[in-house]
């Protein structure tokens, strides 16, 4: 990729913070995943599925938010932390909705109602919720001082770019 005066190569570190973090956030979630179906596989035996699962998920939710804290967004803006951990419960809990939404048509729909298919009905739940998570979690939860960097950066291009253009030719 060729980089402009304006852009500057930006897209392509832009794509490659995000694919890294991308990267941190699904070794965090994999984590979390494997907490949660451990939970989940310890609670199946003394509660009913969907209710196995929320209390997993909130154990997970918990873990992992500390891996997203202190790792995956350590340097997102700590003078907002009570809107972030607001914000972060608040699409934490709709994920857990959306999780077990799935998980409740596919065991119940289907009738899966082995421990294994429970399992696997979990996983499917897991991953719907993910993507619901990631996007909610990089646009809203952990705002960066690094975007804000970045948005004063691409600023400052724009108007080198501008006095460049508005400096008269040299013959």
């Amino acid at each position: 990729m060729t980089a402009s005066p304006v852009s500057g190569g930006r897209t392509s570190n832009a794509l490659r913070r995000v694919a890294a973090e991308a990267a941190k956030f699904g070794i965090v979630g994999i984590s979390g995943v494997v907490i949660q179906l451990i939970a989940f596989s310890i609670l199946l035996d003394f509660m009913q599925t969907v209710r196995a699962n929320v209390v997993a998920t909130l154990i997970a939710i918990a873990t992992n938010y500390v891996g997203y804290r202190y790792w995956v967004y350590r340097d997102a803006d700590r003078k907002t932390r009570s809107r972030e951990i607001t914000l972060f419960l608040i699409f934490s809990g709709i994920g857990l909705v959306v999780q077990n939404v799935v998980l409740y048509a596919l065991v119940y729909g289907f009738g899966f109602h082995t421990k294994l298919e429970n399992m696997v009905c979990s996983i499917v739940g897991i991953g719907v919720a993910t993507v619901f998570r990631f996007w909610a979690y990089r646009t809203f939860v952990f705002k960066t001082v690094q975007q804000a960097e970045e948005a004063v950066e691409a600023a400052e291009q724009i108007l080198a770019a501008e006095q460049v253009k508005r400096q008269p030719a040299r013959h």
